[in-house]
């Protein structure tokens, strides 16, 4: 077998299996060149990605799905629950989010992301009132871990929802249902109104015609004469519809004050930590709320900060590093924007910072003054060496 048949391989994966198999085939060809392997995985796993937007969508008062397909007619396999980095410049500001991938894996020609609108964000009103279709970007290649393991997670699945974070699970639903999958599905969506539901009709539809995935609107705020369930995602509300929790698996993904409710009330259902998943979710609204912040340091105070060999920027308190960087034109490598990855990584030189319990920094990193800018807050003025 030669290299363009693998490569014809590598763009018809749909798991890791494949991406494995073909891997260890690769390793007993001598008649690949030595840097097949690499080459192989750059493929599977491209640092960027140049894209054009197929089509804009509208699904909401609040939020639109735009379809995002490669220039080149490439875009990498991923697994359900995957997101992908979108790189924009707004205002003169090069940045980016993290989106779930909201279409399935098999649809191989795009990928779609739904985007809504934030109160107070940044990216978001600029991609939903500014991009067309046309226009052309970067995102990255899919990663994340908020996908089904089948040989852990089982076949018994309880998805819970909040705002956009179903995002990710209507790519696992329509993986489950397209494929034929063996899976049995409870999802439970907690939006504020119905008007706020994305993929309504959709998701509808899918549990009228598949008897293993159940599909349930739990509405925080409904208005006058609202007949369906109404509420939050409470302990009582998940056991009456799953039943027993015993042996399923539970999937988080929504808003930071979502993950704040839900987790106690499915360890009221003795539901073990192993069996939860939680999506990674950006910067807390108001980080002077989190545990640890110290009161003396008020969110809207101002520090300096020296980045070694860039001069000296303004950061206040409340913000994240890396949107001082970015807002004074350093660019700074980042993927998730949640502490997870580690893309957006510096050293910090001098100085007091604020990190929150959640951010996922390696103990090697502790000891030698690590950081990551995503979820890093000045609480006095900072020396950094990018």
């Amino acid at each position: 077998m030669n290299i363009q048949e693998y490569l014809s391989q590598v763009d018809g994966f749909i798991n890791v299996y494949q991406e494995r198999q073909v891997l260890e085939q690769a390793r007993g060809d001598l008649s690949l060149p030595r840097d097949f392997a690499a080459r192989v995985v750059e493929r599977l796993h491209p640092a960027e990605i140049p894209v054009i937007v197929g089509e804009v969508r509208e699904e909401t008062r609040s939020a639109k799905t735009f379809r995002l397909m490669a220039r080149d007619g490439y875009l990498p396999p991923f697994r359900a629950g995957q997101y992908i980095h979108w790189s924009v410049i707004v205002g003169g500001v090069r940045t980016g989010r993290a989106y779930s991938i909201a279409s399935p894996p098999h649809e191989r020609g795009f990928y779609e992301v739904t985007v809504q609108r934030q109160a107070g964000g940044f990216v978001s009103p600029f991609l939903l009132d500014e991009v067309e279709a046309g226009d052309e970007f970067s995102i990255s290649g899919p990663a994340g871990t908020f996908y089904h393991e089948p040989l852990m997670d089982g076949d018994e699945l309880v998805f819970l929802a909040g705002g956009s974070g179903i995002t990710p699970f209507r790519s696992l639903i329509r993986e489950s249902v397209e494929r034929g999958l063996p899976r049995r599905i409870w999802l439970l969506y907690g939006i504020r109104t119905p008007e706020d539901i994305l993929y309504r009709r959709e998701l509808s539809g899918i549990a009228r015609a598949h008897d293993d995935v159940r599909v349930r609107f739990v509405c925080s705020e409904p208005p006058p004469g609202y007949r369906g369930p109404r509420g939050l995602i409470a302990a009582a509300a998940i056991r009456r519809f799953v039943g027993p929790p015993e042996g399923k698996t539970f999937y988080v993904c929504g808003p930071e004050a979502m993950y704040r409710f839900v987790l106690p009330e499915l360890a009221r259902l003795s539901v073990p930590r192993r069996r939860i998943h939680c999506e990674v979710s950006g910067p807390p609204a108001n980080v002077a709320q989190e545990a640890g912040w110290p009161e003396a340091v008020r969110s809207d105070r101002m520090f300096q900060v020296s980045v070694a060999g860039h001069g000296t920027i303004p950061a206040r308190a409340g913000e994240p590093l890396i949107n001082a960087l970015e807002r004074s034109g350093l660019a700074v490598p980042s993927l998730c924007r949640s502490g997870e990855c580690g893309y957006c990584r510096m050293k910090l030189l001098s100085g007091q910072v604020f990190v929150p319990d959640r951010v996922a920094v390696r103990e090697s990193d502790r000891w030698f003054n690590y950081i990551h800018a995503c979820l890093t807050y000045p609480l006095s003025d900072l020396e950094l060496r990018l």
